[in-house]
């Protein structure tokens, strides 16, 4: 089909949906209000909407104060029930599909619902909606003419109870129309390969073939398999292989320490990146401008959000806020309960406002990964906004990184230990620990304020790693590809300890 005839049919769903999307922006605290209330009134006849008499809830307060936060351990024997092939136990409908989802904090798996509703008006709804945004941004895009690289699905599908369970990417892309398919590479088949290292290869031998128009996947996994396609093909950068390649959509981690190394494989100017904030509960979020790196939050997906400040967060002053409280400049913890049949249930991720009309984001990092042993609040998007800073200023380049505290000892002060390996180190790895320390004290003022005279802590310790030790760590935790992410920073030492003693080894 003539690329003109695919844009204008496009636009036309474009046209449809931007009327939809024009009412959230005008009206965002109604939308949320009325989507909750169709939540609690399609799971009413549940286990859980009869335990909490969702029938009878008529207002927001009434919800909040009836229906308690929750983790995932507060859901999982209601999870390993409908997983085990009960229904109506938190959703009305039969749940098929669980995403597994151990991420990078606990070796135990978690498996996260997915419903047929959170398939097609959440996951599948903003897959249309980026294309649809980045379309009208771009009307002389040319996707069409080429295919999709998507990078995901590391591990197959499991079949047991009669329930599926496997990442999140893999049953995307298991219940795929089609037609999706042909516009995607690498195929379902090679898509869906369990080991990683094979299906590595697989995938640079599959694609280097292909039209790639757009690549799609987390920024720390496509870069190990570009960096391999170009390895493979000898060429000087990916444009020489996919001459027409012209975005790329990432989500997952934060982008701002691979965007260096991404301009060097895509050397142009007109060269879009468009992010997007999704997880394996849901999709909340996607970047709608070119030019503009916050995310809106879409709030027609079925997720009605909460939020608890980050300075309460986890203490007895805890608060849970709608959307219509929260306040710019502020970092959130985000609670959500969805139409996957989550219900007020703390996702672990946190965000920033940068904006309230319309609600843009930024994600700032996790709840749990951060350090505050010392009352210096360091997040990751602090951690990363200095990381990268400091790496300019020595022409570093960073493959990964994570960091935790060295704990006070007697008269001794505490600090913080990083171990970092970078694809080009610095010249020299003390200017860039100062300059990193520099960094990090002014977009931190409690930071700051415990660096000051070496009052509470002292400069950091940076530890050059090994190269490859971050995969090799990953590799030993069965943690390779798909969606799994290195912990960058801690309140404890574990994981910095078994990287370093994996750095000394070999």
């Amino acid at each position: 089909m003539p690329i003109p005839i695919v844009n204008s049919i496009a636009s036309w769903f474009l046209k449809k949906r931007f009327h939809q999307i024009d009412l959230f922006l005008k009206y965002p605290i109604e939308v949320q209000e009325e989507l909750l209330f169709n939540l609690l009134q399609k799971a009413k006849y549940t286990e859980i909407g009869k335990t909490y008499d969702f029938a009878s809830i008529k207002t927001y307060r009434e919800f909040s104060e009836r229906v308690p936060v929750t983790t995932y351990e507060d859901n999982e024997p209601l999870i390993e029930r409908a997983r085990k092939g009960e229904s109506n136990i938190f959703w009305p409908t039969p749940i098929k599909w669980f995403a597994k989802s151990s991420g990078t904090t606990n070796a135990k798996s978690k498996f996260i619902p997915v419903t047929n509703d959170s398939l097609e008006n959440c996951h599948y709804a903003a897959s249309k909606d980026l294309l649809c945004m980045y379309l009208n941004n771009n009307p002389s895009a040319q996707l069409f003419l080429g295919k999709s690289l998507r990078l995901g699905g590391s591990k197959q599908l499991y079949e047991e109870n009669g329930t599926v369970f496997g990442d999140l990417s893999a049953i995307l892309i298991d219940n795929m129309p089609f037609w999706a398919e042909f516009s995607s590479t690498p195929s379902n088949e090679v898509s869906l390969m369990g080991d990683w290292e094979t299906k590595m290869q697989a995938i640079v031998n599959e694609t280097i073939k292909e039209n790639v128009t757009s690549l799609a996947g987390v920024p720390s996994w496509m870069l190990v398999l570009l960096n391999n396609v170009m390895e493979t093909t000898g060429k000087g950068n990916l444009f020489e292989v996919w001459p027409n390649v012209e975005v790329y959509f990432h989500g997952g981690v934060n982008f701002d320490p691979y965007i260096d190394q991404y301009d060097k494989l895509l050397p142009k100017s007109d060269f879009r990146y468009y992010e997007i904030y999704n997880a394996s509960e849901g999709f909340f979020a996607i970047q709608d401008q070119n030019e503009n790196k916050e995310l809106l939050l879409m709030l027609d997906y079925g997720i009605f959000y909460e939020f608890i400040s980050m300075d309460s967060y986890d203490t007895s002053e805890e608060k849970v806020i709608p959307l219509s409280e929260v306040e710019e400049g502020k970092n959130y913890a985000i609670i959500i309960t969805t139409n996957a049949g989550l219900w007020r249930y703390k996702i672990g991720d946190t965000i920033r406002f940068t904006s309230t009309d319309p609600y843009r984001i930024k994600v700032t990092g996790r709840t749990k990964h951060h350090i505050n042993v010392f009352g210096e609040e360091l997040i990751i998007e602090n951690a990363e906004v200095a990381l990268r800073k400091a790496s300019q200023l020595t022409n570093a380049e960073i493959v990964d990184y994570t960091a935790a505290p060295i704990f006070m000892n007697g008269r001794e002060k505490g600090a913080h230990e990083w171990i970092i390996e970078f694809k080009k180190p610095p010249e020299d790895l003390n200017s860039f620990t100062q300059l990193l320390d520099s960094a990090l004290q002014e977009v931190n003022s409690d930071y700051e304020a415990k660096r000051f005279n070496n009052t509470t802590l002292n400069s950091p310790k940076i530890h050059n790693a090994r190269e490859r030790l971050f995969y090799d760590w990953l590799k030993e935790k069965n943690k390779l590809g798909g969606q799994h992410k290195v912990p960058r920073l801690s309140n404890t030492r574990d994981y910095l300890e078994e990287l370093l003693q994996l750095n000394r080894s070999i």
